[in-house]
């Protein structure tokens, strides 16, 4: 089996909600693509960061991919929570709509279309080079 494919991704939002960006890096190819809304969420941003990922992933052909984020919201929602929401019609525990439906709804999608693909929490701020380069383009919109 080859290396997986491996892309790092982050979102950042000034103020919550305020303007935010995410940003998306491939260790592999050391690709970078990252993105800006006017008024956002921290969150939003977090989720915009990991769907833009695939976008990386539609011209290889790699026997497994790797998605790292350091949301914790967004690793247990891609790995625990959406199987439980979309079993009780995109509501939480609670019985309230999900925030945030419409991303987790195309992140779904795609986790689904690429079942080759696993997903791994990483310490936010904390040295790893690929977490790092992707706060960086999250964060650029703000410098």
């Amino acid at each position: 089996m080859t290396s997986p494919f491996r892309i790092y991704t982050d979102g950042a939002c000034r103020g919550n909600p305020g303007p935010g960006g995410w940003g998306v890096y491939s260790e592999t190819d050391q690709k970078e693509i990252c993105g800006f809304e006017q008024n956002t969420t921290n969150n939003r941003m977090e989720l915009q960061a990991v769907i833009r990922a695939f976008d990386l992933l539609y011209d290889y052909q790699y026997d497994h991919h790797k998605i790292y984020t350091d949301s914790q919201y967004v690793y247990k929602g891609i790995t625990q929570w959406r199987h439980t929401w979309k079993a009780n019609n995109w509501t939480n525990s609670k019985k309230k709509k999900i925030e945030n439906m419409d991303l987790w709804r195309q992140l779904d999608l795609l986790v689904e279309a690429y079942p080759n693909t696993t997903y791994e929490w990483v310490r936010a701020h904390n040295g790893n080079e690929g977490n790092e380069r992707a706060d960086k383009l999250a964060t650029a919109p703000f410098r």
